[in-house]
């Protein structure tokens, strides 16, 4: 078993330094059923930390699979309404949300792809209205993640399930700095590092970013009034919080209509419970008008026609291939996990908040602006040891910013 000490402290870190749980806040978690234990340490500590109400939303990997199996269209793509207004009124009562992500990589690998997107979307369409929420930072959120016996046998396959997660419960108290003394102030300290980076990106305001490796080269031109975000994030009444834990990125938005190039993931992506391996993506005017994927590739083509956004990018963010999660030498299968060892860029919908006055603006606005719209979010890594990236300038001119997967730049 893990050391119930480090789960107590990682506990904490969530919501201390995850969602900043305030005393009197409702916190709404989801987890796995597997993640039981742990999720009743964090319940636990939250009503220590004097919040006034804990509603968990457990799911279960085979409840899912069979569901998927099983069950008609029509159920797999009907959202009750109750399920909607529940969410909803977490939210406008200021609630936190806490979500620990730990699903089996392959879990649906076995489903009709078609089956799942369509399922995808309709949830998507469903909490269109919560994922306001989120989206513009109106309430604290944070995603972790905890070992489970399918997760970490797909990272450690010669070992047995017990070892496996024994094995994943080491790499993760590490990579979220558990396993420091004060969790917390390492916390502070590494948001401070990306405080850093994000105000000196701020300050460039670059009009695009040229990124060049084996497989890569694309051109995203930066909208005008952009921002640069990365660590912690804060509520409209100045709460900060982190949003992914780990994080070792700065990001921002790319212009929806000013991408051009073509770029080759660097990682698998794990997508509604299957894998997408070996693709690459060409762009003109900001949409994808060719792909390709040796694994996967009929889950990648239902991501890229879900809506009209999906098919755009809305997120552009930077990781030096030094960061402590691709020094582990690990494959996650896990986006929180694998987006933080690497750059990377996201389908769908981009974050308002990476706008100036974007949690302002209607649906219309964004548009005019250069902000993507869509029903999904999903990362995909395209950095590696060879990456290089140049900053364009107003006028026109370059200046390093990467080179060879490493920052270029002193911040200081």
């Amino acid at each position: 078993m893990a050391d119930q000490q480090l789960q107590e402290k990682y506990a904490e870190l969530a919501l201390k330094t995850g969602v900043n749980l305030q005393e009197g806040q409702a916190l709404v978690i989801n987890s796995s059923i597997e993640g039981a234990d742990f999720a009743k340490i964090v319940v636990r500590k939250a009503y220590e930390m004097g919040a006034k109400n804990v509603q968990v939303n457990w799911a279960d990997d085979e409840l899912t699979l069979l569901k998927y199996q099983y069950a008609s269209e029509e159920v797999l793509t009907d959202i009750p309404e109750w399920q909607i207004a529940k969410q909803l009124a977490f939210a406008e009562d200021g609630a936190a949300l806490l979500s620990i992500r730990s699903t089996n990589p392959d879990l649906l690998k076995d489903i009709d792809p078609s089956k799942v997107a369509k399922a995808n979307k309709a949830a998507g369409e469903a909490m269109k209205e919560f994922r306001q929420y989120t989206m513009n930072d109106r309430i604290p959120w944070s995603i972790i993640s905890i070992p489970t016996g399918d997760w970490a046998q797909k990272i450690f396959p010669g070992k047995t399930k017990e070892e496996a997660i024994e094995s994943l419960w080491k790499q993760i108290f590490k990579i979220v700095r558990v396993d420091k003394e004060d969790p917390v102030a390492a916390w502070d300290a590494h948001n401070d590092t990306l405080k850093q980076a994000r105000e000196y990106l701020n300050k460039k305001s670059y009009q695009a970013l040229i990124f060049k490796s084996e497989g890569t080269d694309i051109r995203f031109e930066l909208p005008e009034g952009h921002i640069w975000k990365g660590g912690a994030a804060q509520t409209p009444n100045g709460n900060a919080f982190n949003p992914n834990m780990p994080t070792e990125e700065v990001f921002t938005m790319p212009h929806k209509y000013k991408v051009d190039g073509t770029v080759t993931a660097t990682k698998p992506l794990v997508y509604g419970g299957n894998m997408i391996d070996g693709f690459s993506l060409t762009f003109k005017d900001g949409k994808v008008v060719d792909f390709k994927a040796e694994q996967g590739y009929d889950t990648l083509k239902h991501l890229l026609e879900t809506d009209d956004g999906a098919s755009r990018l809305g997120e552009l963010a930077l990781v030096p291939h030094a960061s402590p999660i691709s020094q582990s030498g690990l494959i996650f299968y896990n986006t929180l996990y694998d987006e933080n060892a690497s750059c990377h860029i996201a389908l769908g919908k981009a974050y308002p908040t990476n706008m100036e006055g974007g949690s302002d603006m209607n649906e219309e606005q964004l548009d005019q602006h250069g902000v993507n719209d869509s029903l999904t979010h999903v990362d995909f890594m395209i950095g590696s040891a060879d990456l290089d990236i140049d900053g364009e300038t107003a006028d026109g001119s370059t200046e390093p910013v990467f080179r060879q997967g490493a920052w270029a730049i002193d911040f200081d």
